[in-house]
Parts: C-alpha cells; structure tokens; sequence
C-alpha cells in the first residue's frame, strides 16, 4: 500500500495511530456494552463492523471520501472507525471469562482469549505477504473481511453468555464454573472507580504495556524488511516470531498467575506474574533493537513480546478480581489506558528513529515496558473496589 500511494512513514504512522485513537476511546463503552447485553450480542456486532471496515480500507482510495478529505486523511477515518468496532472485543472476552471460568482460572482463560491474537498475528504475516505478492494487497483485506463475517456467524451460532444458557453444558457442570453468576450492573460506579488507586495504577501500567505492543502490531514487519534488510516473503515468515512467542507467553503466564494468587493470594500472584513479565520484556527488547546480528536481534525481539504478554493474565484477572459484575467495563478502562499509549507508539515510533536511529526507538520502548512492570508495585488488586491503597 505504501509504494502504492507513495505515503512515507510518518504518514503511515499516522494511520495506524488513527486506528488506535478509535480502539482506546471506545474500550469503556465497548466493556459497558459486554455488560449490559453479554458478550455473544456484542462480539457478534463488532465482528460484522469491523470486518466491513476491514474491506472499505482496500476500496478507500477510489470512494467519495478520498475526494472530500485526501487519501492520507480518508485512511485515518475509515481506521478511525475500524478501531471503533474493535474495541468491543478484548472486553467482551474479558466479560465472556468473568461468566464461565472460576476464580482460581481466570488469568488462564484470559490468557487462551488473547492468546488467539499471537496465533492469528503469527500466522497473518506469512500468508499476507504471500497473498500480497501474488495477487495484490487488496485481496489481503478483501480475505480478512470474508474470515470476519464467517466468525461472526460462527461465533453467534456456537456461544452462549453464560453457561447455564448453553444446551452443551452439564448442570453439574454449571455450578462447578461459577453458580454466583452476577446479575447485569444498572450502572457504572464511577465514585468508587475513582476512589480506587488500584484501577488508576492498572490503567498506567498497563498504557505502557500498550506502547510496546503497539510497535510489534505496526512496526515489526516493516522493521524487518526496511530496517534489517530482509525480504518481504522472508520478512512475512521472521514477523511471525514475536506472535508465536506471544502465543506461548500468553497463556502460560495466566497459569502462573492463576497457581501464584492461589497459593500466595491475589495480590502477590497478580503481581508477581505481571512484574515479572514486563521487566523481562524490557530488558529483551532493548537487547534486540542495539544487536547487531539479525537473527539473534529477532530472537531477543521475539522473546520481549513472549514476556510482555506473559503479563497479560494478571491485568486482566484483575480487573475482574477488582469486580466481577464489572468485569467488561473495568477491563475497557484498563485497555483504554493501553491503547492511548498505543495511539504514540506507531507516530513516535518512527520519529524517534529517523532522528536518533531504531536502536534508540527500540530501547524507548524497553525503559517504558520496565516502567510499567515496576508499577505492579502499587497495584493491589485483593482489596477490590473504593479502597485506598
């Protein structure tokens, strides 16, 4: 796309940050609305717009918007809107572990849940690149459009909000997962929330999080194949490194936090894992961005995106710690605070690197990811909500 329509690198970044700004400020409403209606009606939803969205993007440059606005700002809205149904998602899953895993699972059920994005980002690359090479890159959107609306048919067709709802679930079974379901909240408690500096803490925390994973989702492949030197096919292949790694890291370190809080209770086990997670990754990354070997700089890179979202489970377990009935809304607060630091990484990202090299913007986003781990230090998730820590 980018030779296509000759857009440099800044442009592009602002693209990308179009699509983030969308995500983060529809996170809260995005997580009220799993609440409020349940996860299937609203996963179902943002699944259809956003796959709409997914295929106008191939289309934009000849569509009535690029006339009124310019390309450049014609793909910031039609991102901008992209990320609006998106934001849906990562709460509804939130909401969708609250209503069918116990207590002592939900760091791992979380951790499967987002897992599903290193698995689909590890194997996005390779077959983009290909696809792109072959036959375009619009066929690559006009692909992703058609595997949105098959899973969202899938997804309405196979789910059920709760289990008790869902004729493949045993009674027994049922009660075993959670007879305590919450009743929908009639409001957000927004006295509470803000009396509660455990959120406030998780959001930061968590925004630094973001900025770190915002640069594999935008700027690792074009890193690779502009930056290190590699192909766009070879490129595509080694991209899909760092979401494979996430694949692992993700659901390995929900276990952990999971037999960690049980052991040790919620608060250590949350922090633990999630500190943990976020320093490594950290010092992995700026390892990978200052090497000067290729290969063993992907594999640091790759093994910065494992530990980063080794951290994952204990975020999101505890924002459902922190409240059960408020699970969906509380997690679209904290992931707003993730993708508003995700909106700077794909601008910043590049204009730290043509000003003082990638290495330097690399290392930026090692010291923000170790800041954000040494956070966990007054994050204290055991207490619940309106507790001043």
């Amino acid at each position: 796309m980018m030779p296509a329509f000759g857009l440099t690198d800044q442009q592009m970044g602002w693209i990308f940050s179009a699509f983030v700004v969308g995500y983060a400020l529809f996170q809260i409403p995005g997580g009220w609305l799993a609440d409020r209606w349940g996860a299937r009606t609203v996963l179902t939803g943002g699944l259809l717009w956003w796959s709409i969205c997914t295929g106008f993007t191939a289309l934009v440059a000849v569509s009535p918007l690029a006339d009124l606005l310019g390309l450049v700002a014609a793909l910031m809205v039609v991102r901008f809107a992209l990320g609006m149904g998106e934001a849906v998602a990562l709460p509804s899953f939130n909401r969708a572990v609250a209503n069918w895993m116990p207590a002592d699972a939900r760091g791992i059920g979380i951790g499967i849940a987002i897992g599903g994005i290193g698995l689909g980002s590890a194997i996005t690359p390779p077959i983009a690149a290909w696809i792109m090479v072959n036959w375009g890159w619009q066929i690559v959107f006009y692909l992703s459009t058609m595997i949105g609306l098959i899973m969202g048919l899938l997804w309405w067709t196979l789910s059920r909000d709760r289990p008790d709802q869902h004729p493949w679930v045993k009674q027994a079974d049922c009660a075993a997962i959670g007879s305590n379901q919450p009743d929908s909240p009639t409001g957000i408690p927004w006295t509470v929330l803000r009396r509660t500096p455990t959120i406030w803490w998780l959001v930061l925390s968590y925004s630094c999080l973001g900025y770190v994973a915002y640069l594999y989702l935008s700027w690792f492949y074009l890193y690779l194949v502009n930056v290190r030197g590699f192909g766009e096919l070879q490129g595509g292949l080694y991209a899909s490194a760092p979401f494979l790694a996430m694949l692992i890291g993700c659901p390995l370190g929900g276990w952990v936090t999971d037999r960690l809080a049980t052991q040790y209770g919620l608060t250590i086990g949350r922090t633990i894992a999630g500190m943990a997670g976020m320093i490594l990754a950290g010092c992995a990354i700026g390892i990978g961005g200052f090497i000067n070997s290729p290969i063993v700089g992907i594999g640091s890179l790759s093994l910065g995106a494992g530990c980063l979202y080794f951290s994952v489970g204990a975020y999101w377990a505890s924002t459902t710690d922190l409240s059960k009935a408020h699970a969906g809304t509380l997690s679209g607060l904290m992931n707003t605070g993730a993708n508003l630091g995700g909106a700077i990484s794909p601008a910043l990202t590049p204009w730290i690197a043509t000003h003082w090299g990638w290495p330097t913007s690399l290392g930026m986003a090692a010291a923000v990811a170790i800041l954000g781990g040494l956070m966990w230090l007054r994050i204290d998730p055991g207490k619940g909500l309106g507790t001043r820590g």
